[in-house]
Protein backbone atom coordinates (compact mmCIF):
# COMPACT_ATOMS: atom_id res chain seq x y z
CA UNK A 1 0.00 0.00 0.00
CA UNK A 2 0.99 3.38 -0.98
CA UNK A 3 1.24 5.96 2.16
CA UNK A 4 -0.78 9.44 1.35
CA UNK A 5 2.08 11.10 0.40
CA UNK A 6 3.36 8.73 -2.39
CA UNK A 7 -0.45 8.72 -3.77
CA UNK A 8 -0.31 11.97 -4.44
CA UNK A 9 2.99 11.98 -5.70
CA UNK A 10 2.00 9.32 -8.60
CA UNK A 11 -0.99 11.47 -9.28
CA UNK A 12 1.02 14.36 -9.64
CA UNK A 13 3.54 12.59 -11.76
CA UNK A 14 0.58 11.01 -13.81
CA UNK A 15 -1.36 14.37 -14.13
CA UNK A 16 2.04 16.19 -15.37
CA UNK A 17 2.26 13.04 -18.06
CA UNK A 18 -0.91 13.90 -19.47
CA UNK A 19 -0.73 17.58 -19.07
CA UNK A 20 2.91 17.48 -21.47
CA UNK A 21 0.55 15.04 -23.73
CA UNK A 22 -2.08 17.32 -23.96
CA UNK A 23 0.57 19.84 -24.91
CA UNK A 24 2.03 17.96 -27.51
CA UNK A 25 -1.45 17.64 -29.19
CA UNK A 26 -2.10 21.19 -28.91
CA UNK A 27 1.51 22.11 -30.40
CA UNK A 28 0.91 19.24 -33.14
CA UNK A 29 -2.73 20.35 -33.94
CA UNK A 30 -1.66 23.82 -34.13
CA UNK A 31 1.13 23.02 -36.66
CA UNK A 32 -1.29 21.36 -38.64
CA UNK A 33 -4.01 24.47 -38.99
CA UNK A 34 -1.33 26.60 -39.62
CA UNK A 35 0.16 24.27 -42.57
CA UNK A 36 -3.27 23.71 -43.76
CA UNK A 37 -4.12 27.96 -43.54
CA UNK A 38 -0.78 28.06 -45.12
CA UNK A 39 -1.44 26.42 -48.01
CA UNK A 40 -5.03 27.71 -48.44
CA UNK A 41 -3.73 31.02 -48.82
CA UNK A 42 -0.90 30.20 -50.86
CA UNK A 43 -3.08 28.39 -53.51
CA UNK A 44 -5.70 31.69 -52.99
CA UNK A 45 -2.57 33.93 -53.81
CA UNK A 46 -1.88 31.83 -57.15
CA UNK A 47 -5.78 31.94 -58.36
CA UNK A 48 -5.16 35.53 -57.96
CA UNK A 49 -2.48 35.29 -60.17
CA UNK A 50 -3.95 33.41 -62.89
CA UNK A 51 -6.46 36.04 -62.57
CA UNK A 52 -4.28 39.18 -63.26
CA UNK A 53 -2.65 37.23 -65.56
CA UNK A 54 -5.67 36.65 -67.44
CA UNK A 55 -7.10 40.41 -67.12
CA UNK A 56 -3.37 41.35 -68.49
CA UNK A 57 -4.06 39.37 -71.65
CA UNK A 58 -7.33 40.43 -72.02
CA UNK A 59 -5.79 43.67 -73.03
CA UNK A 60 -3.68 42.39 -75.60
CA UNK A 61 -6.34 41.07 -78.44
CA UNK A 62 -3.24 40.59 -80.92
CA UNK A 63 -1.63 37.76 -78.96
CA UNK A 64 -2.56 33.98 -80.53
CA UNK A 65 -3.90 31.66 -78.65
CA UNK A 66 0.14 29.83 -77.51
CA UNK A 67 1.14 33.25 -76.99
CA UNK A 68 -1.77 33.91 -74.57
CA UNK A 69 -0.88 30.67 -72.81
CA UNK A 70 2.54 31.67 -72.40
CA UNK A 71 2.16 35.01 -71.65
CA UNK A 72 -0.31 34.03 -68.74
CA UNK A 73 2.12 31.55 -67.42
CA UNK A 74 5.38 33.79 -66.98
CA UNK A 75 3.09 36.49 -65.43
CA UNK A 76 1.82 33.75 -62.64
CA UNK A 77 5.62 32.72 -62.22
CA UNK A 78 6.66 36.47 -61.66
CA UNK A 79 3.80 37.03 -59.60
CA UNK A 80 4.21 33.76 -57.76
CA UNK A 81 8.19 35.04 -57.03
CA UNK A 82 7.02 38.14 -56.11
CA UNK A 83 4.32 37.29 -53.97
CA UNK A 84 7.03 34.89 -52.05
CA UNK A 85 9.67 37.66 -51.58
CA UNK A 86 7.56 39.59 -49.84
CA UNK A 87 6.03 36.77 -47.74
CA UNK A 88 9.63 35.85 -46.86
CA UNK A 89 10.81 39.32 -46.38
CA UNK A 90 7.09 39.60 -43.76
CA UNK A 91 7.90 36.56 -42.11
CA UNK A 92 11.52 38.09 -41.32
CA UNK A 93 10.13 41.65 -40.07
CA UNK A 94 7.58 39.35 -37.92
CA UNK A 95 10.21 37.28 -36.23
CA UNK A 96 12.71 40.56 -35.39
CA UNK A 97 9.60 42.07 -34.19
CA UNK A 98 8.39 39.18 -32.34
CA UNK A 99 12.05 39.11 -31.11
CA UNK A 100 11.93 42.82 -29.80
CA UNK A 101 8.79 42.78 -28.13
CA UNK A 102 9.60 39.75 -26.14
CA UNK A 103 12.71 41.52 -25.16
CA UNK A 104 10.33 44.14 -24.23
CA UNK A 105 7.91 42.47 -22.32
CA UNK A 106 10.73 41.71 -20.01
CA UNK A 107 11.39 44.28 -19.02
CA UNK A 108 8.05 45.40 -18.63
CA UNK A 109 7.61 42.48 -16.45
CA UNK A 110 10.83 42.80 -14.51
CA UNK A 111 9.93 46.63 -13.58
CA UNK A 112 6.35 45.37 -12.65
CA UNK A 113 7.97 43.16 -10.12
CA UNK A 114 10.42 45.58 -8.70
CA UNK A 115 7.60 48.17 -8.41
CA UNK A 116 5.65 45.53 -6.35
CA UNK A 117 8.47 43.99 -3.83
CA UNK A 118 9.43 47.08 -3.62
CA UNK A 119 5.91 48.43 -2.52
CA UNK A 120 5.45 45.62 -0.56
CA UNK A 121 8.37 45.75 1.69
CA UNK A 122 7.48 49.69 1.81
CA UNK A 123 4.26 48.87 3.00
CA UNK A 124 5.89 46.24 5.51
CA UNK A 125 8.11 48.84 6.57
CA UNK A 126 5.49 51.43 7.54
CA UNK A 127 3.10 48.20 9.21
CA UNK A 128 6.31 47.88 11.78
CA UNK A 129 6.85 51.00 12.72
CA UNK A 130 3.20 51.63 13.28
CA UNK A 131 3.29 48.53 15.36
CA UNK A 132 6.26 49.84 17.60
CA UNK A 133 5.33 52.96 17.75
CA UNK A 134 1.42 51.66 19.11
CA UNK A 135 3.33 48.95 21.33
CA UNK A 136 5.44 52.07 23.03
CA UNK A 137 2.47 53.65 23.94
Amino acid sequence: MWTDQEQDRHKAQVRGQYQYQYQDQDQDQDRAINEIEGFLLWEAEKDRARIRAQAFCAGLPWLTDSQRREVELRYCQDQCHASRAQLERIAVRSAALRTEYEGVYRALRRRLITAFLSGSVAVAVLLAVAAVGLATR
